[in-house]
Parts: C-alpha cells; sequence; structure tokens
C-alpha cells in the first residue's frame, strides 16, 4: 500500500472561525492572517494506491461555483486536483473509488464537475462513492447553521448516477486495511480514516484536527457543531495516536501534511516529528 498526497488548491478562512476561543494573539503566529483576518489553508487530499484500487480520499472545492462564491474563499495555486493526481501519473478513469469524510464543499466539490455540455457528472466516471447515510441525510436538509456549507451540485449528482454507497457503521473496513470512524463535532457523522499499510498507520482527520496548529485540545473551530463532543473526539484520538504510534494526517495545514505525537514533560501532547509521506515508500 502506498499514500501519497493530492493538493487540490489553496484557499482562505477566516482565523477566528478556525480557531475558535483561541486568542488571536495566540493563534497569529501559528498561521498569520492578512488584513482582512483571513489565514492560508490548503485543501490536501489522500490517494492510496493498493494493488488494483486507487482510493482517492475527499475532493477539494473543485472549480464549478461562480466568482461570487469563489471570492468569499478566495481560491488560489497552481495546483488542482487533477493536475495534482496527473503528476503522480493517474487519470480520472483510473479511481477505483472516492471516500467523502463528509459533504462541506471545500471536500466534495471536486467530486462533480461539468461535461462539455455544461452537465453535471461525476468526476471520476469509474469510481464508487463512499459516504455515510446519515450525514448524506444530513447535507441534503442542513440546519440554518451548516446550510451555506452543503452545496448540492456537489453530491446530488453523484446519487443521481448511482454511483453511491454508504458505509454502514463505525469501525467498517472497507477495504484492506483501511477502516472507518464515524465523528460528530464538527458536522453529523463525518468520518475519518484509520489506514494501517502493513507496517505503519495513520488517520485521515479530515476536520477533526484540521492542521497541526489544532493538536492542542481548546484548538477547536468554531465552525464545529457540537465543540464539547469535537474536545472529546480528538482527546481519545491523540491518546491513542500515542499509544500505537498512529501518524496524523491533516487535510487543512498549509505546509504539515503528517506528524507523529508524543507526551511531552508537562503530560501535554505535541508533535514529535514532522513526516514526509515519500519516506514510506
Amino acid at each position: 500500500m502506498k499514500l501519497h498526497f493530492v493538493n487540490s488548491g489553496l484557499f482562505k478562512l477566516d482565523g477566528g472561525a478556525m480557531f475558535g476561543i483561541i486568542p488571536k494573539k495566540m493563534w497569529n503566529k501559528l498561521n498569520p492572517a492578512d488584513e482582512d483576518n483571513l489565514c492560508t489553508w490548503i485543501m490536501r487530499c489522500l490517494l492510496i494506491e493498493d494493488g488494483n484500487r486507487l482510493i482517492l480520499v475527499d475532493t477539494g472545492m473543485g472549480d464549478k461555483q461562480d466568482e461570487k462564491f469563489r471570492s468569499f474563499f478566495q481560491p488560489f495555486g497552481d495546483d488542482n486536483l487533477l493536475s495534482s493526481l496527473d503528476k503522480l501519473g493517474f487519470r480520472p478513469g483510473d479511481i477505483t473509488d472516492v471516500f467523502l469524510t463528509h459533504l462541506h464543499f471545500d471536500h466534495v466539490g471536486g467530486a462533480v464537475m461539468r461535461n462539455d455540455s455544461g452537465n453535471l457528472v461525476p468526476t471520476f466516471p469509474n469510481a464508487i462513492y463512499w459516504s455515510s447515510k446519515i450525514h448524506w441525510e444530513w447535507a441534503m436538509n442542513p440546519n440554518s447553521r451548516e446550510a451555506a456549507s452543503f452545496l448540492k451540485e456537489n453530491f446530488v449528482p453523484l446519487q443521481e448516477a448511482g454511483v453511491v454507497k454508504y458505509i454502514e457503521y463505525s469501525g467498517q473496513e472497507i477495504f484492506p486495511g483501511v477502516t472507518t470512524q464515524f465523528l460528530f463535532g464538527h458536522t453529523e457523522e463525518m468520518m475519518g480514516l484509520h489506514i494501517d499499510t502493513g507496517t505503519s498507520k495513520f488517520f485521515y482527520c479530515a476536520d477533526l484536527v484540521p492542521s497541526s496548529f489544532h493538536i492542542g485540545l481548546p484548538y477547536i473551530m468554531a465552525y464545529d457543531l457540537r465543540p464539547l463532543v469535537t474536545l472529546k473526539e480528538k482527546e481519545q484520538l491523540l491518546e491513542r495516536a500515542v499509544t500505537e504510534n498512529i501518524y496524523l494526517l491533516f487535510e487543512h495545514d498549509p505546509t504539515t501534511g503528517c506528524v507523529s505525537v508524543k507526551k511531552n514533560e508537562q503530560g501535554r501532547i505535541v508533535i514529535d516529528q514532522h513526516v514526509a509521506l515519500a519516506s514510506f515508500i
């Protein structure tokens, strides 16, 4: 099994929203904001290469939204989902499975594209798209607080094309060495992925721990629906990561994709080492 990061682009989000109750004087040292209080983040997808399977985890924002929408998040950079896959030597038709951690626009937008006729179609024509049924229904009928994050053009066409399958339970091994975990703090039944390559263990954090800046327990996004649930889920993950030597994979950290963690002398869990995925291949 090989793991590859797939950069689907950079974008900007409000620093206060990303760091919640943490004062700007503290978080601005980690990821400095611009004059509009916006910080730069990445949309770092993951590609799992295992035998005949090519599993893409999340798909970034895509490029089909209008300029007004894009102006709020200012996507930029030379990389996008398909160009990054191309650099790895893969084409859209090579992808066998797309695992969607949740259906917020910056995680699912690249799953659907406009074809030459202007119709919305799955970006990866030969892939099965994996989601959670409860989360899917949540996204179809969102509450007012979260509605702006669920854009139905990003995922309804997948259902209409008949390419969606649902994870049945938390802890389900959907592929050999790849196991799901349901999470409820950030949104209803988001999914993280435990990945065991046979020699190393990883956890793709999605928005439970969106960056290395969020390893500290109080560092919880204001976007989260249930911050105290996030706190508990994060604490459990970090303890397990220390005990089982699990590497954490970050979806939104602008510079750091993978770390190991340890407990320091005060008993706090902190970064041990920054790790390059290439070192595991």
